[in-house]
C-alpha cells in the first residue's frame, strides 16, 4: 500500500507540534474512523485515525463528517479516559505502521494516570488499542481478537498487550549498504521486491523507485540509489505528491517518485496530501457499503426495464403488419368465390395495387371463407390497438431506463445524506417499501444543497440527487441565474448564483456539472447552460426531469482537483458579478 512506514514516519514527525498539547474532543463518525480534536500552544488540528481495511491511515484532516446521534461504546470510553488529557509523546515503532501516543490525565479522584493509545495501521489487521501504561493491560480496542481468531496474540479488555509479530526487517536509517547488498540475491531477479522484503517501512513504490534511480540492477548502482533514499528520509527531505493515473489508479508518497510519468500534484505537508488523496476515495467506499442494497436494487430495475424494452420493440415490430392484415381481410371478402373450406391458400388479385398483382394469402383449412376473412380483420384490429398501447409502453419504459440510469450516477457520487434522500425518493415513488420505525418521522427539512465557490468567490450550487435537483431548479434558483447540465447525459443540476458570470466562472461551473455526471471519467464532455427561467418541469414528470430551451453548449474535461479546491471559499475573493 502507498501508506507505508515512510509516510507514517513523515506524519508522526509533523505531529510533534502537538506534543504537550491536549485532546479537546473525540468523535467516531463511522465504525472504522476516529477524530481527535487537538490543541497545542494556539495550534488546533483534527487528527483522523482510520482502521478501514482498504484505507487505513492517520493524518490531520480538514474534512467534516457527520456524527451519529449516539456515540459508539469505544468512543464513549475514549472520551472518559482521554478527553482533556495531555499528549506526552507521539512515537512510531521503528519504521512499522504502528504509532504510540502517550497521554497523561487525572481520574475522578484526582490521581495522575497514564494511558497509551496504540494505532496499528496494517490493512485488514488495523486496530486502535487503549492500554494502561503502567500495567500494559488493554482497557479496550476498536476490534477484539480472540484466541480463536489470532493464535499469536489476544486483543481483549484485561489482557496484557502484545506487539504484532516482528517481521525481522532492517531499519532503513540504521541498515548499512553492505547489510542490504548481502541480503539481496542478485541472480534471483525482482530486485525491487527483494528490497521491500528486507527493509522495514518500504512499500513496492519505494522498491521500484530505488531500481529506477539505479538505472541498472547491479550492486553499486542500487547501493547508490538506496543511499539517496536513506538520506532523504534522514533529512526529512519530503516532497508530498499525488500521481494521477488515467485508469483511476492514483498513487502518492512523501518521497519523489521519479519512476512515475503521469500527472502529479504537490503539497506543502504530508497531511494535506493524505487528506486530498483520501477525501473522495474513503467517502466513496463508505457510501458504497451503505448503499450496497440500493445499488443492487437500481441495477436490477435497470436490467428489468431493458429486457422489457426489447420485448416491447419486438411486439411493436409485429404490430407493423396491421395494414397487411387489413388488406388480406378485404381481399378475401372480395374473393370468396375463389376458395372454400379446406383450402390452404388462395391467390387473390390485389385491387389496391396499380398493377393488380396477385397476392398469395394463407388460409385456415378448418374455417369457412367468411371466417378466414374475419380472422384477418381481428388480427388487424388487435395489431392496430397494440401499436398504440405498446408505443406508449415503450415511451414509459425508456423514461424508466433514463430515470434509473440517472439514479446510478447519483449513487456513485452521493454522500451519506444523499443516499438517504435517494432511498426516500424510491419509497415515495412506490419502488421500495417504507422501513417500519417505532418513532414518528419528523417533518422533512428542505434538501441541503452542496455549495462550491469559483476562484472569484461566486457561489455555485450543485444538486446531488433528484430531490436536490428539483428543489434547486424549481425553488432555490432565481429566474435570471445560470443553470447547467450535461447534454443528454445523466448528471447533477448546477446553478451559478449570478446573472452574468464571467467565462472563467462558467467553465468552473461546467466542470462541476461534468464531474457530477455519468461522464466523470470522460473528456470533452458537452455541458448545456441557459437561464433558469428557460428550464421547465413537465407536469407529472419524474423527479429531477426537466426540459429547457435557449441553451448554449460548452465542452470541458472533468477535473477532480479543481472540484475539491472549490469546496472552500477563497480567502481573497472579489465581488460577485450580478
Amino acid at each position: 500500500m502507498s501508506y507505508d512506514g515512510i509516510v507514517t514516519h513523515a506524519a508522526v514527525q509533523s505531529l510533534q507540534e502537538f506534543t504537550g498539547g491536549r485532546v479537546a474532543k473525540i468523535y467516531q463518525p463511522t465504525p472504522t474512523d476516529l477524530i481527535f480534536h487537538l490543541r497545542a500552544r494556539g495550534t488546533r488540528g483534527k487528527l483522523l485515525i482510520s482502521i478501514n481495511a482498504a484505507f487505513a491511515r492517520m493524518h490531520l484532516t480538514e474534512q467534516s463528517e457527520g456524527n451519529p446521534q449516539e456515540p459508539p461504546m469505544f468512543c464513549m470510553l475514549l472520551r472518559k479516559y482521554l478527553e482533556g488529557s495531555v499528549i506526552e509523546r507521539i512515537e512510531q515503532l521503528g519504521f512499522e505502521r504502528i504509532v504510540h501516543i502517550d497521554l497523561r490525565s487525572r481520574n475522578e479522584l484526582g490521581d495522575l494516570t497514564e494511558k497509551e493509545l496504540i494505532i496499528e495501521l496494517m490493512g485488514r489487521h488495523s486496530n486502535v488499542i487503549l492500554i494502561d501504561k503502567a500495567s500494559k493491560r488493554i482497557i479496550d480496542s476498536m476490534k477484539h481478537l480472540t484466541p480463536a481468531v489470532n493464535r499469536f496474540r489476544t486483543v481483549l479488555p484485561g489482557v496484557t498487550y502484545v506487539l504484532p509479530p516482528d517481521q525481522g526487517k532492517l531499519n532503513p536509517l540504521e541498515v548499512s549498504v553492505q547489510d542490504l547488498i548481502s541480503r539481496v540475491e542478485w541472480n534471483a531477479g525482482r530486485i525491487d521486491r527483494q528490497i521491500v522484503g528486507v527493509v522495514s517501512g518500504f512499500s513496492p513504490q519505494i522498491g521500484a523507485e530505488i531500481v529506477r534511480r539505479a538505472g541498472l540492477p547491479h550492486q553499486e548502482a542500487v547501493a547508490r540509489a538506496f543511499l539517496e533514499i536513506q538520506t532523504e528520509i534522514r533529512n526529512h527531505d519530503y516532497h508530498p505528491m499525488i500521481v494521477f493515473n488515467d485508469k483511476g489508479k492514483d498513487d502518492f508518497h512523501v518521497l519523489r517518485l521519479t519512476h512515475k510519468s503521469e500527472k502529479t500534484e504537490t503539497f506543502a505537508t504530508v497531511h494535506q496530501m493524505l487528506d486530498r488523496f483520501y477525501a473522495v476515495k474513503a467517502r466513496t467506499d463508505a457510501v458504497r457499503q451503505k448503499a450496497g442494497d440500493l445499488s443492487h436494487f437500481i441495477s436490477l430495475e435497470l436490467k428489468k426495464n431493458k429486457t422489457k424494452l426489447k420485448k416491447l420493440k419486438k411486439t411493436l415490430q409485429d404490430a407493423e403488419d396491421a395494414d397487411k392484415y387489413r388488406l388480406y381481410g378485404q381481399l378475401l371478402t372480395a374473393s370468396m368465390h375463389l376458395f372454400k373450406r379446406g383450402d390452404l391458400h388462395v391467390d387473390a388479385i390485389n385491387y389496391y395495387d396499380p398493377d393488380q398483382a396477385q397476392v398469395t394469402i394463407s388460409l385456415n383449412p378448418n374455417r369457412t371463407p367468411s371466417e378466414n376473412a374475419q380472422t384477418y380483420f381481428k388480427k388487424y384490429n388487435k395489431a392496430k390497438t397494440a401499436k398504440k398501447v405498446v408505443a406508449e409502453q415503450v415511451r414509459q419504459t425508456n423514461d424508466e431506463i433514463a430515470y434509473f440510469e440517472g439514479l446510478t450516477q447519483q449513487v456513485e457520487s452521493a454522500s451519506m445524506k444523499d443516499i438517504e434522500e435517494i432511498r426516500e425518493e424510491l419509497v415515495e415513488g412506490g419502488y421500495l417499501r417504507k422501513k417500519r420505525s417505532g418513532k414518528d418521522r419528523k417533518k422533512k427539512n428542505k434538501p441541503a444543497i452542496d455549495q462550491y465557490f469559483a476562484a472569484d468567490g461566486t457561489l455555485i450550487l450543485v444538486g446531488k440527487n433528484n430531490k436536490q435537483n428539483d428543489y434547486l431548479t424549481t425553488k432555490e434558483a432565481a429566474r435570471e441565474e445560470i443553470w447547467l447540465h450535461t447534454k443528454n447525459i445523466p448528471g447533477s443540476h448546477v446553478v451559478i448564483r449570478s446573472q452574468n458570470p464571467s467565462e472563467h466562472v462558467l467553465m468552473e461551473a461546467a466542470n462541476l456539472a461534468a464531474f457530477y455526471s455519468k461522464s466523470r471519467m470522460g473528456s470533452g464532455v458537452p455541458v448545456d447552460y441557459t437561464k433558469v427561467k428557460y428550464v421547465k418541469k413537465p407536469s407529472g414528470a419524474k423527479p429531477g426531469f426537466v426540459i429547457y430551451t435557449d441553451q448554449k453548449t460548452i465542452y470541458v474535461t472533468p477535473n477532480e482537483s479543481q472540484v475539491l479546491k472549490m469546496r472552500e471559499k477563497p480567502k481573497s475573493e472579489s465581488k460577485k458579478q450580478t
